[in-house]
C-alpha cells in the first residue's frame, strides 16, 4: 500500500512550457529531453533525486506515504581556522632528505608520518538533516513516475490514487536562495500530512532542536559537532564546528495548518507550497536574521514566480551547451531500465549525452560564484560522517571536479575553486615557513577541508604525504586564463597564485648527483614501489607526478609573467632551474613512462591512479607531436589496464580523458561504455563506491575531450569520436582562447563546424588532417564545412 505525495510532470511542462520553448536554442531532436525518471520512488538515498542551488540542496525521494527530502549544505563542517598549521620542522626535512640519501627508505616511510602530520583524519562535512512529509494515509498508487528535468532543474513526482492525481515539485532556487517544495491533489478531500525536521546524533549526542517560531512554520537549530571516533590511540576532541538553522515556512490554499511540538499538521489541503531556508555561521555571523531576511523577500513570490525565476536563473548557463547523440526515442524507457540495457551489451548513446550534461548540471548546482568549492560529493551528503569525509582531496579529485567547467561553458563555476585556493595558498605559506623552513612562496598537501588548512595530514605515508596538491591547483588558474583570456583574473590572481607555489618550488629542490634540480622527498599519490629490499615502500628521491607538476608551474608561471610584461630576477631564476629540473617524463627500457625516478617494480601493477601520466592529462606536455613520449603513455596504460587498472569511478573518466588525448576512439568507447555498466548507480550517481562526484564531472570532460580540443595550440575537431556515436551534433563547447564551437557530423564524418568569438582573431583548426587558418569576425558565428572552408547561406538547422 502506498501513499499520497507527489508532483506532476505534466503539470510541471504545462507551467513552463512557454518559457522552455522561447529560450530552446539548442536544436535538440524533436521530443528528446533531458531527463532522468523512473516508476518507483527511491529506496535508498542512491536512488534519490538531486537539486541545488550551488549551497543549498537536498536529495528527493519521492515516498508517496513517507516523503524524504534529505537537505544539505555547503558549510557544514564541525572544527574551525584555528587547528594549526605545520607540524615539524626544518631540522626534520633534513633528518628525512639524509634517509632517502642513505636508502633507508622504509624508515623515512615512518618518519615523514611521525614528523610531519597529526596522524588525524580530517572531519567530515555533514548532513543538514531531513524534512519528513507524513501523510496519514496509504492508498494504492498507479501510474507513479520520478523525474529530474536536467533542462529546467526540477525533481518531480506524479501518480494516481482512488482516481485522484497526486504531485509534487521541487526546485533549489538560486535566484531567490530558498528550496520549493509544491505538493498538490485533485482530490475533493485534500491531503493530510505532518512536516517534521530532524538530523541524526552524532555518537549519540543529539545535534539540533526543533520549534515552532510561528504557527506556519518550524525552525531547526543546531551546531556542527564531531564527537568520538579513535585514530590509533589518540581520541579526536569534540570539535565544534558552524552554527546553523533550517527555517520552513508553510503557505496553503485550502485546509488547516496547525503547529504542534516542533511539527506541522495540515488537513484537507489541496495544495501546499513549502518555502525552506537555511543558513550558517559561516556565511553570516546573524545566521538566523538571514533566514528571516530570505523568508522576507520571498513572502510575496507565488510559486510559479519562484519557478519562472529559477528556471530562467538555470537555464541562462546549462542551455549554453547542447549535445545529441541520436537515440531519444529510447526515452520512452525508464532510466535504470535503460541503465540495465546497458549493463547487458545494448547501446545507448543518448543516456551518454544525458550524462554528459548532467555533469554541467550537478557543477550548476553545487559550485556557484561566493559559495564553496564541490565537495567529494558535491553538496550531497547523508551522513554526519561521509565516505572520505566528503572532503576536498587534492590528489585528483577536487580537480576533476572543475575539469568540465572551462569547456562546457561554464567559467563562472570555476570561480569557487579559485576562491578557496586563494585562501589554501594565505595558510600554507605558514606551513611552508614552519614545517620546511621556506620562507617564500605556499605549499598545500593532500587533502584539506572548509578551513582550508595546506598542512600534511596522513597515517600513511603513501597517500598523505604528498605536497603538490597546489601545484595542480595551479594549473585550474592558468587554464582559467587560457579559456577566458581575461588579462584582469591573469595580473591579479592567476599570477600570484603561480608565483606563490613556483617560490615554494624553487627553495624546496636540491641538487642530485647528476646536477639536476630534484624533489625530496617525493611520493607517487596512493601508489607504493618495490624496494631494494623486496618490500613496498613510498617515499623516494623524485617521481613523476612531481617533477610534472613542478615543470609545469615554471613554464606557466614564466609564460604568465611574459603576457604581463614582467623579466625580473625572479623569473630568471625560475627560468635557470627550470632547464635544470629533473624530467617529469622518463621513458624506461621496457618502453613505459617511470612513475618514480628510477625503474622499480610497482607494488599494484593496476592502481587506480595513473599518476605519471599527469602529462599526457590534464597537462599538455605529451602530445601527438612527441611521438616517443606518446607512444610511452599508450603503453603505459595498456600496462595498467592488463593488470586491472582503472577500475571504476573516477579512475575510469580520467581513461577516457586519456583515450581522447591518445586519439584513441575504440578504447574511449569502451571506457564509456565500461563507466556506465560498472561505476552508475541509478539516480546516475558514479560509484567509486561509495559515491564520489569527481567521476560525474570527469565523465563530462572526458566526452567534451573526444568531441573537441584546444590544448596544443590549436583546436582539433572530432579528434577521439567514438564509432557509435555516428551522428549528432554538440553546441556550445569552448576553445581555449575563448572561442564557442558548434559541431554536426554524420556517419562519423564532421559535416558543419560552427566557430564564434566575441574579439576578431585567426583560428587554427585541424580536422581529419586538413589544417587551415581561419580569421574570426567579432562578435559573428561563421559555418565552414568539412573541408574547413567558409559555407556560403549555411543551412539555419545547423545554426
Amino acid at each position: 500500500m502506498k501513499r499520497i505525495k507527489g508532483i506532476s510532470i505534466l503539470v510541471y511542462i504545462i507551467s513552463v512550457f512557454a518559457l522552455l520553448s522561447c529560450n530552446d536554442k539548442t536544436g535538440k531532436e524533436p521530443g528528446k529531453t533531458d531527463k532522468f525518471w523512473y516508476t518507483r520512488p527511491a529506496a535508498e538515498w542512491m536512488e534519490a533525486l538531486p537539486v541545488g542551488n550551488g549551497r543549498f540542496g537536498a536529495m528527493i525521494f519521492g515516498d508517496p506515504a513517507h516523503e524524504r527530502i534529505q537537505l544539505n549544505e555547503d558549510s557544514m563542517w564541525p572544527g574551525g581556522p584555528d587547528l594549526g598549521d605545520s607540524k615539524g620542522t626544518p631540522e626534520d626535512l633534513e633528518y628525512l632528505r639524509k634517509l632517502v640519501k642513505e636508502g633507508k627508505v622504509h624508515e623515512a616511510d615512518q618518519e615523514i608520518v611521525k614528523r610531519f602530520s597529526y596522524k588525524t583524519m580530517l572531519k567530515s562535512h555533514q548532513t543538514m538533516g531531513d524534512l519528513y512529509i507524513d501523510f496519514d494515509k496509504d492508498k494504492t498508487t498507479e501510474n507513479y513516475t520520478r523525474s529530474l528535468d536536467l533542462d529546467s532543474a526540477v525533481a518531480s513526482v506524479r501518480y494516481t490514487a482512488d482516481g485522484n492525481t497526486y504531485t509534487e515539485k521541487v526546485f533549489a532556487s538560486a535566484a531567490d536562495n530558498v528550496l520549493v517544495i509544491e505538493l498538490a491533489t485533485t482530490a475533493g478531500e485534500g491531503m493530510d500530512f505532518s512536516l517534521r525536521l530532524d538530523r541524526p546524533e552524532d555518537h549519540g549526542h543529539p545535534t539540533v532542536s526543533v520549534s515552532n517560531p510561528a504557527p506556519d512554520e518550524i525552525s531547526m537549530k543546531g551546531t556542527v559537532t564531531q564527537y568520538g571516533g579513535v585514530v590509533k590511540s589518540e581520541p579526536f576532541p569534540i570539535d565544534k564546528g558552524v552554527n546553523f538553522e533550517t527555517r520552513l515556512q508553510v503557505r496553503h490554499n485550502s485546509g488547516t495548518v496547525k503547529a504542534d511540538n516542533g511539527k506541522l499538521r495540515l488537513e484537507n489541503v489541496k495544495k501546499a507550497t513549502l518555502i525552506l531556508t537555511g543558513s550558517t555561521s559561516f556565511y553570516n555571523n546573524d545566521y538566523e536574521k538571514e533566514n528571516t531576511r530570505v523568508l522576507t523577500t520571498v513572502k510575496d513570490k507565488t510559486f510559479d514566480e519562484l519557478l519562472q525565476a529559477h528556471v530562467t536563473d538555470h537555464q541562462k548557463y546549462y542551455k549554453r551547451v547542447a549535445l545529441d547523440l541520436g537515440g531519444a526515442e529510447l526515452d520512452s524507457i525508464p532510466t535504470e531500465a535503460r541503465l540495465k540495457r546497458i549493463r547487458d551489451g545494448k547501446d545507448d548513446p543518448d543516456l551518454m549525452a544525458k550524462l554528459f550534461q548532467y555533469g554541467r548540471y550537478l557543477l550548476i548546482s553545487s559550485s556557484r560564484p561566493g559559495t564553496n568549492p564541490a565537495n567529494l560529493q558535491g553538496i550531497w551528503n547523508e551522513h554526519i560522517e561521509a565516505p572520505w569525509n566528503a572532503d576536498y582531496h587534492l590528489n585528483i579529485n577536487l580537480q576533476m571536479n572543475y575539469w568540465p567547467a572551462e569547456v562546457t561553458h561554464l567559467s563562472e563555476f570555476h570561480l569557487p575553486l579559485f576562491d578557496f585556493t586563494d585562501r589554501l595558498i594565505e595558510r600554507g605559506k605558514i606551513t611552508a615557513k614552519e614545517q620546511y623552513g621556506i620562507n617564500r612562496g605556499t605549499v598545500i598537501h593532500h587533502a584539506t577541508d572548509l578551513w582550508a588548512s595546506a598542512w600534511m595530514r596522513a597515517e600513511q605515508p603513501y597517500w598523505g604525504s604528498w605536497i603538490h596538491g597546489g601545484g595542480w591547483l595551479a594549473q585550474h588558474y592558468w587554464e582559467h586564463y587560457r579559456y577566458t583570456g581575461d588579462t584582469t583574473f591573469l595580473k591579479n590572481r592567476t599570477y600570484p597564485a603561480l608565483k606563490a607555489f613556483a617560490s615554494f618550488y624553487l627553495d624546496w629542490l636540491v641538487k642530485d648527483e647528476n646536477g639536476n634540480w630534484i624533489s625530496v622527498p617525493e611520493t607517487s599519490p596512493e601508489n607504493s614501489y618495490i624496494a631494494g629490499d623486496g618490500k613496498p615502500a613510498a617515499v623516494s628521491a623524485g617521481a613523476a607526478m612531481g617533477h610534472q607538476i613542478i615543470g609545469e608551474v615554471f613554464e606557466n608561471t614564466l609564460n604568465a609573467a611574459q603576457v604581463l610584461g614582467i623579466e625580473d630576477d625572479f623569473t630568471k631564476e625560475v627560468r635557470a632551474k627550470l632547464q635544470n629540473l629533473y624530467p617529469g617524463v622518463v621513458i624506461g627500457e621496457d618502453g613505459r613512462i617511470l612513475e618514480w625516478n628510477k625503474p622499480v617494480e610497482e607494488a599494484e601493477k593496476g592502481h587506480r591512479h595513473m599518476s605519471h601520466l599527469y602529462a599526457l592529462h590534464p597537462g599538455s606536455k605529451i602530445t601527438q607531436e612527441d611521438g616517443e613520449a606518446f607512444a610511452a603513455a599508450k603503453k603505459t596504460i595498456d600496462y595498467r589496464l592488463e593488470h586491472g587498472g582503472a577500475g571504476t569511478g573516477w579512475s575510469r573518466a580520467w581513461m577516457i580523458s586519456f583515450n581522447a588525448r591518445l586519439l584513441d576512439r575504440v578504447s574511449a568507447e569502451e571506457n564509456i561504455r565500461k563507466f556506465l555498466q560498472i561505476s552508475m548507480a541509478n539516480n546516475m550517481f558514479d560509484m567509486h563506491p561509495p559515491f564520489q562526484i569527481d567521476g560525474n564531472f570527469g565523465f563530462t570532460a572526458g566526452v567534451a575531450e573526444l568531441l573537441m580540443q584546444s590544448h596544443e595550440g590549436f583546436i582539433r575537431i572530432l579528434p577521439a569520436l567514438p564509432e557509435n556515436w555516428k551522428t549528432g551534433k554538440v553546441e556550445g563547447l569552448v576553445a581555449r582562447g575563448n572561442t564557442e564551437v558548434d559541431i554536426t557530423w554524420k556517419d562519423g564524418k564532421l559535416t558543419g563546424l560552427g566557430l564564434y568569438s566575441k574579439k576578431a582573431k585567426t583560428c587554427r583548426l585541424l580536422y581529419n588532417g586538413t589544417e587551415k587558418e581561419i580569421k574570426l569576425p567579432a562578435g559573428q558565428k561563421i559555418w565552414l564545412g568539412s573541408d574547413l572552408a567558409p559555407k556560403q547561406n549555411a543551412d539555419q538547422s545547423e545554426k
